[in-house]
């Protein structure tokens, strides 16, 4: 049990966030109506951005924790669930605002899959591999994510663009519906199974002792770790709104592309669990890495597109799902080449390599079309 001081000295931020969310509530309108300054614009993008990802990392780190008592994978499932919760919640509030953005979901996704399975993964297997030669994990835990990843993502990001639908146009009602149940049962079942059935596929020998190293215990008991990851969660609602605003000026008054906008949600949602993962394979638990990533990408197109259309349709704001141009190579591509790279137990430098080379054209075609 940590001492009053150490958990000051500890939880520090959340004196930060909530001091932003009350700064920011009393002086809306003085803060945000400066932003045809591009100084001020700046500031205020970066403020909001560096108090929500700091409130992030907080959340994962007490999810983390909540992991070390309830055991894999019931504690990166917890990880995963309130990680996506941050994602609907940026990309609603971005959505919502401002001139209708129906790509910034679809936007949004692809980025996020990019930046987990192409700059993480590989940033991940490229570390790991300098440091450890080869790494193991559970093949199966592996393929049994893939095996849902593939075809839901297909279903979620490809298969509309191919649809008889006016190309610009989003998916009629009942495709739209369809897509959420699919989705939300194969997820379900999934969970089930990874719960119970499948529980064995997901840890390793190594990973599981991992979890009762004296090191790496948590300071708080599960009821603490709970009532901070939500008292994180809370103000993340209320400042994500707020970022909305900058990010909506920046897309459609100074014209940038409208694709930027679903990088920064991206990157804010992407890289809390990313560190965390990037940090496992440093330390030779590739397995925890493997739950981490692909349990990030399966949640965010299994999770995450649902709630995004139940959204859209309860606010009539549509949203455009299909990928297209080089987002739609980049994407299947990096489906195959995960499915490459996952197929052996162990993983190399070269793979890491791959993938970040990967990483670099989507980065590369985003600013160059």
């Amino acid at each position: 049990m940590s001492t009053p001081v150490a958990f000051a000295r500890e939880e520090w931020f959340l004196v930060v966030t909530v001091a932003t969310c009350a700064v920011f509530l009393g002086m809306h309108d003085t803060l945000l109506a400066g932003l045809e300054s591009r100084s001020w614009l700046i500031v205020v993008f970066i403020w909001l951005f560096v108090v929500i990802l700091g409130s992030a990392l907080a959340v994962l780190r007490h999810a983390e924790r909540l992991a070390r008592y309830l055991g894999e994978p019931i504690g990166t499932l917890v990880l995963t669930i309130a990680v996506t919760s941050i994602e609907i919640m940026s990309i609603s509030a971005v959505m919502l605002h401002g001139a209708n953005n129906p790509t910034l979901a679809r936007d949004t996704l692809f980025s996020v899959t990019m930046i987990v399975l192409n700059g993480m993964v590989g940033l991940s297997l490229l570390w790991g591999g300098w440091k450890h030669r080869e790494q193991a994990y559970n093949l199966q835990g592996a393929n049994a994510y893939l095996g849902l990843i593939i075809p839901l993502g297909v279903l979620g990001l490809v298969l509309p663009r191919f649809t008889h639908v006016a190309e610009g146009a989003p998916l009629p009602l009942a495709h739209q519906m369809f897509l959420v149940v699919v989705m939300l049962t194969l997820y379900a079942t999934f969970l089930g199974l990874q719960a119970k059935r499948l529980k064995g596929y997901f840890t390793t020998d190594a990973s599981t002792a991992r979890h009762g190293d004296p090191e790496k215990r948590a300071r708080h008991g599960p009821v603490a770790s709970a009532v901070l990851l939500i008292a994180y969660m809370i103000p993340v609602v209320f400042l994500v709104d707020q970022l909305a605003i900058p990010v909506d000026y920046v897309v459609e008054t100074l014209n940038a592309p409208a694709a930027m906008g679903g990088l920064a949600m991206a990157i804010l949602v992407a890289l809390p669990e990313g560190m965390g993962a990037i940090r496992a394979a440093s330390r030779n638990d590739l397995q925890r890495a493997v739950n981490i990533f692909l349990g990030s990408v399966l949640s965010t197109i299994g999770l995450t597109i649902p709630g995004i259309l139940l959204i859209g349709q309860m606010t009539h704001h549509p949203v455009i799902l299909g990928l297209e141009h080089t987002d739609l190579i980049l994407f299947v591509l990096t489906l195959v080449l995960s499915l490459l790279t996952f197929s052996s137990a162990r993983t190399h430098l070269l793979q890491g390599a791959v993938h970040l080379t990967v990483f670099v054209c989507f980065v590369y075609f985003l600013f160059s079309p």
